[in-house]
């Protein structure tokens, strides 16, 4: 004997969104674990991100290493506080939360609006846009043979593969600046965001001058770090910013010509009290006359 089965339940019965509760009840005692909880909380870090891989691509060399301090060391905008400036080198720049193994590792970066960290535990291993809050204003690339198509952008993207560097920092973050310096033809390109994408800026004398933070960039010819060479690096309205070695040679300079300024004036007074004592001993002298001779110089 067959049993019969239950009959579905009518489309009448079933409860419809007015019997569903459409926002969270605080009185509810829902557990903690079940509560959704928001993308700030959820989204990874960059403790959870690898900083580096050990093998890649374009890692610096020595060049590298030295160029970008030199950048480093001469970028002071002056229309920005020194804690509101973040500069980075070699550091990965995460960009989309969706696809966490893409990132990109400029050889140098300039963020405006965020503050570096004042304490050692606190140093950034990367640079995750979605935790920050603000894209980079500038981005340095240096010329290596193994990146020099990407970083000029004449890479296509492959199928079901990463964009490129061009088309991360063209299209996705939107960078205003975005440099390359060929040192191996001495040849510096800068281009700048413009409506939908990069343009070429038009150099003089290898320079050009961004207006948003008063100074510019530019190659500069000389010995950085004991190594004479033609280098990138920043200047102001009034020339190429010192480095910090440049800037104690400066200030040793400065404090021995002010020393050299204190003997001066020293040895003219000096001088001085001399020429007033043998001054005072001539009069002493010819009172003196004068007494022998019967005139009293005090009547």
């Amino acid at each position: 004997m067959y049993q019969n089965n239950p009959p579905p339940p009518s489309a009448k019965t079933l409860p419809t969104m007015y019997d569903l509760p459409s926002e969270e009840l605080k009185n509810h005692n829902v557990p903690e674990e079940f509560i959704p909880k928001s993308p700030l909380e959820t989204m990874p870090t960059m403790y959870d991100l690898p900083s580096e891989l050990v093998g890649e691509s374009g890692l610096p060399d020595e060049f590298h290493r030295i160029q970008a301090d030199a950048l480093t060391q001469t970028c002071q905008p002056p229309n920005w506080q020194t804690d509101r400036v973040f500069i980075a080198s070699d550091l990965n720049l995460y960009y989309d939360p969706r696809h966490l193994g893409w990132y990109k590792r400029p050889d140098w970066f300039l963020v405006l609006g965020i503050s570096p960290c004042q304490q050692q535990q606190d140093l950034r291993l990367s640079y995750l846009v979605w935790q920050e809050g603000v894209n980079p204003f500038l981005v340095v690339e240096l010329l290596s043979p193994g990146t020099e198509e990407e970083d000029l952008g004449q890479t296509v993207r492959r199928v079901n593969q990463p964009p490129t560097k061009w088309e991360v920092y063209e299209q996705i973050l939107r960078i205003p600046y975005y440099v390359i310096y060929d040192r191996y033809e001495n040849q510096l390109r800068a281009f700048r965001l413009n409506g939908t994408g990069y343009e070429a800026v038009s150099l003089s004398d290898g320079r050009f001058w961004l207006a948003e933070i008063q100074l510019g960039l530019g190659l500069w010819q000389g010995s950085y770090q004991g190594t004479n060479g033609l280098w990138l690096r920043w200047y102001d309205e009034t020339g190429w910013i010192p480095t910090l070695a440049e800037s104690a040679q400066e200030e040793r300079q400065r404090a021995q010509e002010e020393h050299q300024r204190a003997e001066e004036q020293r040895l003219r007074a000096q001088e001085m009290e001399i020429a007033l004592a043998e001054e005072r001993q001539r009069v002493q002298q010819l009172l003196e006359q004068l007494r022998s001779l019967g005139v009293s110089p005090d009547d």
